[in-house]
């Protein structure tokens, strides 16, 4: 026996497969139906925060250097999940085609939950996935994105937010005072037409057209379109209507989490277009223990930017003062982020104390606030 599949190894993974739960959840309250639809937000969202309340803060670092080998049973999870979230998906589609007991109301609830389900479990696995070096675990992420009509997010987040992240080219990267209502329907144009851009250029330096068959928007559009046609065979244009609702769920979900990590962090501009390089100081941080737990590690996201390919199991916290801190988890400080005023009271004074920190000697911050997001090929 190999020391990736001993009972260890089996326990160090365990709390990250709690995300098993959900669709399980997602099932059971759909065919309850009325309040128990309201459990899987709750648990989703706030039975993480009110463990992380209970449970002390993790800082502690793994080796980063652990082999591969070591990781069989946290990998594992983002290996199956894939499966889960189709079956998810499209079991749920078949349910309520065959049932009469969810009212319209509660076949709209229903999909939200499948919607929290895909977005906080499904786009965060995804992420980890497209980071991979093995192009089958890529394949993965791309199906998990499919599912919820965001393909774009693995071009525009691998060769535009890595690169540009915390300078007004990053069109993910929240402005300060910039509140999320209209952050949100700034970034869904925005990620598109840079994530069309990226492939664009990247195409013309490999000597070809931008519509060459290597651009992967043609593999994003045949795994989404492969995705309606299998929500119409089951269920109709209903099923099409929920599979999109389900994926705009999503999708809300994965800009809230972007919005809150970034906000208001900005690299130093150096002059004629450069910027100094990511540190763990152009992101925030969150050692909350339970929702990293669900979240596979995303809220270390100093270290994910500054080691990109570094497994979630191996990302390390960083020293007080290294990486700005966030008061709560993702989950809590999401739902501050819909608040806008009460977001603004908590968050502002904070990148005012992290600017006069690391940047005293910048006076204005407005050429920060731009943005300056590529157009699309023609």
């Amino acid at each position: 026996m190999t020391r990736a599949i001993t009972p260890r190894g089996l326990t160090q993974a365990l709390p990250f497969w709690a995300s098993l739960g959900l669709p399980v959840l997602v099932f059971w309250a759909a065919g309850v139906g009325g309040w128990a639809l309201a459990l899987v937000p709750l648990v989703a969202w706030h039975l993480a925060t009110v463990l992380d309340a209970l449970l002390d803060l993790d800082t502690s670092g793994p080796d980063p250097d652990a082999p591969e080998k070591t990781l069989f049973w946290h990998n594992l999870i983002l290996w199956v999940w894939p499966f889960i979230q189709v079956i998810t998906l499209f079991g749920m589609l078949a349910y309520v085609s065959a049932t009469d007991h969810l009212s319209a109301l509660g076949v709209l609830a229903a999909f939200f939950g499948v919607g929290i389900v895909t977005g906080t479990i499904g786009i965060t696995y995804a992420h980890e996935l497209m980071h991979r070096a093995s192009r089958w675990e890529r394949w993965l992420a791309d199906i998990l994105l499919a599912t919820v009509f965001y393909s774009h997010f693995r071009t525009e987040h691998l060769l535009v937010h890595h690169r540009h992240v915390g300078t007004p080219r990053d069109a993910v990267t929240a402005r300060y005072n910039e509140h999320f209502h209209a952050y949100f329907f700034r970034v869904l144009p925005q990620t598109l037409r840079s994530a069309l851009a990226a492939e664009a250029t990247l195409r013309r330096r490999k000597g070809v057209s931008p519509w060459h068959r290597s651009n992967p928007f043609w593999r994003y559009a045949a795994l989404q379109g492969i995705v309606l046609l299998a929500a119409f065979a089951i269920a109709g244009w209903p099923g099409v209507a929920l599979a999109l609702f389900q994926g705009l769920v999503a999708i809300w979900q994965l800009e809230l989490v972007n919005y809150v990590e970034h906000y208001g962090l900005t690299r130093k501009h150096l002059g004629e277009g450069r910027y100094e390089p990511v540190k763990p100081r152009h992101s925030w941080n969150a050692n909350h223990r339970a929702t990293n737990w669900l979240l596979i590690n995303l809220q270390r996201h100093s270290d994910h930017h500054t080691k990109p390919a570094r497994p979630f199991p191996l990302l390390q916290p960083h020293e007080a003062g290294a990486a700005p801190e966030l008061p709560y988890g993702y989950p809590m400080m999401t739902l501050f982020a819909l608040i806008p005023p009460l977001w603004r009271r908590m968050m502002n004074p904070r990148v005012r104390k992290w600017r006069a920190l690391y940047y005293p000697e910048i006076t204005d911050w407005t050429p920060y606030t731009r943005a300056e997001t590529p157009k699309p090929p023609t």
